[in-house]
C-alpha cells in the first residue's frame, strides 16, 4: 500500500526508509480511517533539518512584509479549504463539525495567522532597543535554525503544528518549521500543510519554509529536539513525553517550550455559594465537561468549604455530572488515561461521587466522574492528588476554614489557571485577599467569577504558567506578539556602521508606526 508522501525539502515525496506505519483511528467507531501514513526514521528527519537551512539562508534577505504576506494567504488557504478541513477534522478526532470545528477553531485559527501577520509587518514585537551616546542598538530576530512544533490531539486546528499557535509565532518571528503531526490527526495536518505550502510558494518565501513529518520514533524525537541545526521547540502535550524532550534539548542547550499538565484549581468561596450556588455548578459542569473534557485548561480541582453549602454544592455537581452523557474522547489512549488517573486519586484518599469507569460504547467514552476528598487528605498527599485525569474528571476537595484553604493553595502546583468564585458584592472580600497572593503565584492565569476553558487569542493573553503547567513561567503559546519571542534570539549591534544595520535599528523608523526604545523613551519618531 502507498503511504501518504511526507513534505521535505519543498515536495511532496515518499518518506525515505520508513521505520513503520499508522492510520488515523475514528474515535466514535475504534475503525481506521483508509489512509496510511510513514513512521520517519533518522534519513526523513536529517534531510528536513538540512533543508530548513536554506530558509534560514534565504530569510536573511526576504522582507518582513514577505512572510505577512505568506501568513495572510495561508490564512486564505484554509478559509477555502473550510469544508475539507471539518469534515476530516471530525472524522479523525469526533470533535463536532459545528460548532466547534467550523466555528470556533477554523476562525481562531485564521485569525492567530492574521495577528502574525500584523506582527511582523509592524516589527514592534521585535524590541529594537538603541543607545544613541554608547552606539549600541538591539532587537530580536530569527534563532538561526529551524522551530521543531509537536502538536497536541485535542486542537487539531488551532494548535495544529502546520498552522496553529507556534506554528504562526515561530514564522512571524522568522523562521522555518517542521510541523510533527499529531499522529491522531495526520490527514488534518496534511491539508493545512498543503495550504501552507502553496502559500509559500505564492507569496515567493523558500520552499524549505514548512515541512511535515507525521510520526517519528521516540529516540529520533529525542535527537530532533536536540539536533545541532535546530533552533527551538515547540510542544504541547503530555508531561512524561514533554519532559523526556526537554532533557534532550536542556543537554544540547537548545530551547524548548512545553505545555503539559494543568488541574486548574477553582476555588468557591462561602459568600458565592450562598449567593449562586446552582450558577457556579452549571458553570461548572460546563467547563468541566467542554470537548469531553479534553481541554489543558479543564477545571480538575475544585476547593470548597466544609459544611452544608460545601455539601449541597457538591450535590448540585454531582447531578450534572450524573444526568449528561459523556462526550467521546479523541482516541483509545483516552479511557486508559482516565483510569489510570482516577486509580491515583483513589489511592490517596479520594472518594468516587459518580462515574469512575469507562463506558460499553461504540466509541472511546468515559463516565463524567466527580471524586471528593478532605482538605486533610489533600494536604497529606497533595502531589498525588494533583494527577491529571484529561476527561469530564473534577476533584472536589472540602476545606475545613479559611486557614486550610491557604494551605491548599500553598501546596498547589504550577498550573495554567487559578479562578476564586466569590460574592458579588464583597462579602468574601476578607477571605479573597488571603488567597489571592498564593494563588497568583501558582498560575499563569489568574481569573475571577469566570471558568478557565475560554483561551482568547489576546495580546494580554498568557497561556503558560509555573512548571508542571509549562517548562518555563515567563512565556505563553497564545497572545500576538508576546508569543514570538519564545522563537527569537536577542541580536545585539555595537559601533555598527549605519547601512550595515537592520532597518528596524537604523536612524529612521522602517515602518514610520514601529515603536522603539531609543534612550529610555518608547517612540515612533526617526532618530535625527
Amino acid at each position: 500500500m502507498l503511504l501518504q508522501p511526507v513534505l521535505i525539502a519543498g515536495e511532496w515525496r515518499q518518506a525515505q526508509n520508513p521505520v513503520g506505519d499508522f492510520a488515523a483511528v475514528n474515535p466514535t467507531t475504534k475503525l481506521p480511517l483508509p489512509d496510511r501514513f510513514p513512521v520517519s526514521g533518522r534519513a526523513d528527519v536529517e534531510l528536513a533539518l538540512q533543508a530548513a537551512q536554506e530558509a534560514v539562508v534565504a530569510l536573511r534577505s526576504i522582507p518582513s512584509d514577505a512572510i505577512a504576506h505568506f501568513l495572510e494567504l495561508f490564512a486564505d488557504n484554509i478559509e477555502a479549504r473550510a469544508e475539507a478541513l471539518v469534515e476530516l477534522g471530525n472524522l479523525e478526532t469526533a470533535l463536532p463539525p459545528d460548532p466547534r470545528l467550523r466555528s470556533v477553531e477554523l476562525p481562531r485559527t485564521t485569525d492567530q495567522l492574521r495577528q502574525a501577520a500584523t506582527a511582523a509587518r509592524t516589527r514592534s514585537w521585535c524590541h529594537a532597543t538603541i543607545d544613541t551616546q554608547a552606539n549600541t542598538r538591539s532587537k530580536y530576530g530569527p534563532l538561526g535554525g529551524p522551530v521543531i512544533v509537536f502538536g497536541p490531539n485535542n486542537f487539531p486546528f488551532a494548535f495544529n503544528s502546520a498552522a496553529g499557535g507556534d506554528f504562526a509565532a515561530a514564522i512571524a518571528a522568522g523562521n522555518p518549521v517542521i510541523a510533527k503531526a499529531n499522529t491522531g490527526h495526520p490527514g488534518t495536518t496534511r491539508l493545512f500543510a498543503e495550504a501552507a505550502f502553496e502559500a509559500a510558494q505564492a507569496s515567493g518565501l523558500p520552499v524549505t519554509m514548512v515541512q511535515l513529518l507525521y510520526r517519528i520514533p521516540p529516540e529520533v524525537g529525542l535527537e530532533l529536539v536536540s539536533h545541532p541545526l535546530t533552533g527551538a521547540t515547540g510542544f504541547t502535550g503530555s508531561k512524561s513525553a514533554g519532559l523526556r524532550l526537554k532533557e534532550a534539548a536542556d543537554k544540547a542547550g537548545k530551547p524548548i517550550y512545553l505545555e503539559m499538565s494543568s488541574v486548574n484549581p477553582v476555588f468557591v468561596m462561602p459568600g458565592a455559594l450562598d449567593e449562586r450556588l446552582a450558577v457556579v455548578a452549571g458553570e461548572l459542569y460546563a467547563s468541566c465537561a467542554l470537548g469531553a473534557g479534553q481541554f489543558c485548561t479543564n477545571p480538575g480541582l475544585v476547593i470548597v468549604p466544609e459544611g452544608e453549602a460545601g455539601e449541597g454544592f457538591l450535590a448540585e455537581v454531582r447531578v450534572l455530572f450524573a444526568a449528561n452523557p459523556a462526550g467521546t474522547l479523541l482516541g483509545a489512549q483516552g479511557p486508559t488515561g482516565i483510569a489510570a488517573a482516577i486509580e491515583v486519586l483513589q489511592q490517596h484518599g479520594a472518594e468516587i461521587i459518580t462515574g469512575g469507569q469507562a463506558l460499553e460504547a461504540s466509541g472511546y467514552c468515559f463516565a463524567n466522574t466527580l471524586l471528593r476528598v478532605s482538605g486533610d487528605s489533600f494536604l497529606a498527599h497533595p502531589g498525588a492528588l494533583q494527577t491529571e485525569a484529561f476527561g469530564t474528571v473534577s476533584l472536589m476537595v472540602f476545606a475545613r476554614d479559611t486557614e486550610q484553604m491557604k494551605e491548599i493553595a500553598s501546596a498547589l502546583e504550577g498550573n495554567l489557571t487559578g479562578c476564586i468564585y466569590s460574592h458579588s458584592q464583597g462579602r468574601d472580600e476578607a477571605i479573597y485577599v488571603q488567597i489571592e497572593p498564593i494563588l497568583r503565584q501558582k498560575v499563569g492565569r489568574l481569573l475571577n467569577d469566570k471558568m478557565p476553558t475560554g483561551v482568547a487569542v489576546s495580546p494580554a493573553m498568557n497561556h503558560g504558567g509555573p512548571y508542571p503547567a509549562t517548562g518555563h513561567p515567563g512565556f505563553t503559546a497564545v497572545g500576538i506578539p508576546a508569543s514570538l519571542l519564545r522563537f527569537a534570539a536577542l541580536h545585539c549591534y555595537d559601533n555598527v556602521r549605519p547601512h550595515r544595520l537592520p532597518p528596524e535599528l537604523q536612524n529612521k523608523n522602517p515602518t514610520g508606526k514601529m515603536w522603539r526604545s531609543i534612550d529610555g523613551e518608547w517612540t515612533q519618531k526617526d532618530i535625527e
